[in-house]
């Protein structure tokens, strides 16, 4: 798995260790344990979460995206989204929709 530096590249200077919990902890640490869920798993799981917690910027495209790179196909994204909609809301499930659509058309 790629190393993550968003954090410091980011916060580095303003939040230092927010940053490394970010990058090394979350990121390194806990996306590393494959034998306990795998990154398609964990992908699913967080895109699933963002949404539910109307988190709809770029955080959520980028967990799209890294779901798709985890091997997630666009048709498992689409139930996915459906199936939460029924619990997160009608609204999140639409703007999740049309990150998901872009991401996977490009």
């Amino acid at each position: 798995m790629q190393k993550v530096t968003a954090g410091r590249d980011s916060l580095g200077e303003f939040a230092p260790k927010f940053a490394q919990l970010n990058d090394d902890v979350l990121f390194g640490e806990v996306w590393s344990r494959e034998e306990e869920l795998s990154p398609r798993d964990r992908s699913m799981i967080t895109v699933t979460a963002l949404m539910a917690s109307g988190v709809l910027d770029g955080s959520l495209r980028h967990h799209i995206e890294r779901a798709q790179s985890n091997g997630v196909t666009a048709q498992e994204m689409a139930e996915l989204l459906t199936h939460a909609a029924f619990y997160a809301g009608w609204p999140k499930a639409w703007a999740a929709f049309r990150m998901a659509k872009e991401v996977y058309a490009g």
